[in-house]
C-alpha cells in the first residue's frame, strides 16, 4: 500500500529511494509537517508516483515539495543465526565494528537499533565475516 508524503521537487523521481532520518527542527512550524514527517524513522523508501500539487518549503533546494506515493522497501543486512527461515521475526544485535570485517552496512545498518523486531523477507545466502559464518536477509521492521 502506497504512503503519501513530501518530498524535495529535485528528488521526486520514480524509482528514487531514500531513508527517512526524522523531522527536522526548521520544520517545527510548517504546515505541511505531517504530510511530511509521516514516515517512520530509519526506514528505506521508494518513489513508486508523482504527483502534480507542489507547495513551497523553506527547507528543500529549489524551494519546492512535490507530493508522492512511496512504498516501505526491504533493507539488506547480516544476521548471526545459523538458520534463518522468510517469514521469521528475530531481534537485531548490531555485530560491532571491531568484529566486523566485511561490509559494516550489512553488519550495522543505519537506521536499525538494537533490540527492534525485524521480519525475514528474503534469505539472500551465507556471507563471511571475520571467522563467523553470517545470513545475508532483506528484513523489513
Amino acid at each position: 500500500m502506497a504512503i503519501i508524503t513530501l518530498v524535495g521537487k529535485e528528488l521526486a523521481k520514480e524509482g528514487m529511494e531514500f531513508q527517512y532520518i526524522g523531522p527536522l527542527m526548521e520544520c517545527r512550524a510548517c504546515k505541511l509537517k505531517n504530510v511530511c514527517f509521516n514516515l517512520d524513522e530509519g526506514k528505506w523508501y521508494r518513489v513508486v508516483k508523482v504527483r502534480d500539487k507542489e507547495h513551497d518549503c523553506k527547507v528543500h533546494e529549489g524551494g519546492k515539495v512535490v507530493t508522492v506515493e512511496v512504498e516501505e522497501i526491504p533493507v539488506e543486512i547480516a544476521v548471526d543465526a545459523k538458520t534463518v527461515v522468510e517469514g521469521e521475526t528475530l531481534e537485531f544485535r548490531r555485530i560491532p565494528a571491531r568484529d566486523c570485517d566485511c561490509d559494516p552496512d550489512l553488519c550495522a545498518p543505519l537506521g536499525l537499533r538494537d533490540g527492534t523486531k525485524v521480519k525475514i523477507v528474503k534469505v539472500l545466502g551465507t556471507i563471511k565475516c571475520g571467522n563467523r559464518d553470517l545470513k545475508r536477509v532483506q528484513v523489513t521492521w
